[in-house]
């Protein structure tokens, strides 16, 4: 962490949506409540094409907890 608590990616961060390359800016924060504590969250990162994919997925299954740009995603 720096020392103003943005998150920095050690490199460029690529959407995580199944064969996409593109450049991510969206971090959907989730988890899932039979294997997390509830304060816990998973990141995936999301290019502005899968955002909307990537949250029903997670939403479908009630895993879904926010959106935030990428660069607040552990803020």
């Amino acid at each position: 962490m720096t020392s103003n608590d943005e998150f920095v990616a050690a490199e460029p961060a690529i959407c995580n949506a199944k064969g996409c390359t593109e450049l991510a800016e969206m971090a959907v924060r989730w988890n899932n409540p039979k294997i997390h504590t509830p304060d816990r969250r998973k990141i995936w990162a999301a290019c502005p094409g899968h955002v909307a994919h990537l949250e029903n997925f997670l939403q479908l299954r009630g895993f879904w907890k926010d959106t935030v740009p990428l660069t607040e995603a552990e803020k």
